[in-house]
C-alpha cells in the first residue's frame, strides 16, 4: 500500500531505494523506459531545474497548455479535482483557480523533491485560491476511495506510467459517474518542417539544455546537491525518448476507452506537438 499522504517511503513501488542525488546512470533512458524507482530517482534530481528547463524548453507555453487542459476538465467552484503525477504543481494550482471558492484539488507524485517545490508554490500568497493538497501516492494504486473526485487529471505525466493501462483505469476509477479524465502529453508531429524541427530540438538541444543547466548551477552553487552533468544527460534524453515511444492520439484515445472512459476526444496544439485527451466516467460502470 502507498505511504501516508506526504510521506516519501524509503522504498517506492518498485522497491527501489530513495537516492534522488545518486550518480548512478539511468539504463533505460537511451530507450524512453524506465523503472518506477528509477523515474522517482530522476524526477528527485531534476527539481531543482524542472521549472526554469520547462520554462526553456517550451517558451513558457505549458502554462498556456495547462489551462487549456484545465478547461477540458469541466470543473467549477466547489468540486473535487485529483491531478495524478502533480511534478511542481502547475496544473494543480491553475485547477485550484477554477474550483474556488470552496473546492479541493489534490495533487500527488511519488517524487518527494517535486513535491516539496509544488509546497513552496501553493504557500505563497495566492489572491484567494483554495490552496492545493499535495501528498505522496503512486498513479498506478491510488489511495483515493472509488467515485470520490469530479475530476482526475494528468500534465505530462502519464508516458512516465510503467503501466498505461493500469494509471489510466485508476483515474477513471476515482472519478465519479459524469466526471472527467484529461491527460496532456507531448507528443511526435508527423508534418514537415516542424517534425524535422522537433527531431532537431529534442534529440538535440534538449539534452544539452540539461548539461547546460546543471554545469551553471554547479557554477553559481544553486545547490550542492545539484546533480552531475551526466545525470541531467540522462534524464534529458529519456525525455524525447519517452515521447517517440508513446502512444499517438488515436491510440491513447483507444486506449482511454478500454479503461472506461466514453465520449473520448483529443486536440491537438502547438503545430502538433501537444495533445490533450479528456473522456467521461460513463454513467453505468461496466
Amino acid at each position: 500500500m502507498p505511504a501516508q499522504p506526504g510521506a516519501g517511503p524509503s522504498t517506492g513501488p518498485s522497491g527501489a531505494k530513495d537516492s534522488p542525488l545518486s550518480a548512478e546512470p539511468l539504463d533505460g533512458a537511451s530507450c524512453g523506459r524506465l523503472e518506477a524507482g528509477q523515474v522517482r530517482v530522476m524526477f528527485d534530481r531534476l527539481a531543482a531545474v524542472y521549472d526554469p528547463m520547462n520554462t526553456a524548453m517550451t517558451a513558457g507555453l505549458h502554462h498556456r497548455w495547462r489551462e487549456r487542459a484545465a478547461d477540458l476538465a469541466h470543473v467549477g467552484p466547489g468540486d473535487r479535482v485529483l491531478d495524478v503525477a502533480t511534478g511542481t504543481g502547475d496544473l494543480a494550482i491553475e485547477l485550484a483557480r477554477r474550483v474556488s471558492p470552496g473546492g479541493q484539488v489534490v495533487g500527488c507524485d511519488f517524487a518527494e523533491g517535486m513535491l516539496d517545490r509544488a509546497r513552496a508554490k501553493a504557500a505563497a500568497p495566492n489572491g484567494g485560491i483554495s490552496q492545493p493538497r499535495f501528498e505522496w501516492a503512486d498513479a498506478l494504486e491510488l489511495p483515493y476511495a472509488d467515485g470520490l473526485f469530479d475530476a482526475a487529471t494528468v500534465g505530462f505525466g502519464a508516458r512516465n506510467f510503467t503501466d498505461l493501462a493500469r494509471g489510466l483505469k485508476e483515474m477513471a476509477r476515482v472519478v465519479r459517474p459524469g466526471g472527467r479524465v484529461v491527460v496532456l502529453e507531448i507528443t511526435t508531429p508527423t508534418k514537415a518542417p516542424l517534425s524535422l524541427f522537433y527531431g532537431l530540438w529534442f534529440d538535440r538541444v534538449v539534452p544539452a539544455l540539461g548539461r547546460l543547466a546543471a554545469l551553471i548551477m554547479r557554477s553559481v552553487q544553486w545547490s550542492r546537491k545539484t546533480p552531475s552533468g551526466g545525470a541531467f544527460a540522462d534524464a534529458y534524453t529519456y525525455l524525447p525518448n519517452s515521447v517517440k515511444r508513446f502512444p499517438a492520439p488515436p491510440v491513447l484515445a483507444a486506449e482511454m476507452e478500454r479503461a472506461g472512459l466514453q465520449d473520448v476526444g483529443y486536440l491537438l496544439t502547438a503545430g502538433g506537438i501537444i495533445a490533450i485527451h479528456s473522456g467521461t466516467v460513463p454513467q453505468e460502470r461496466a
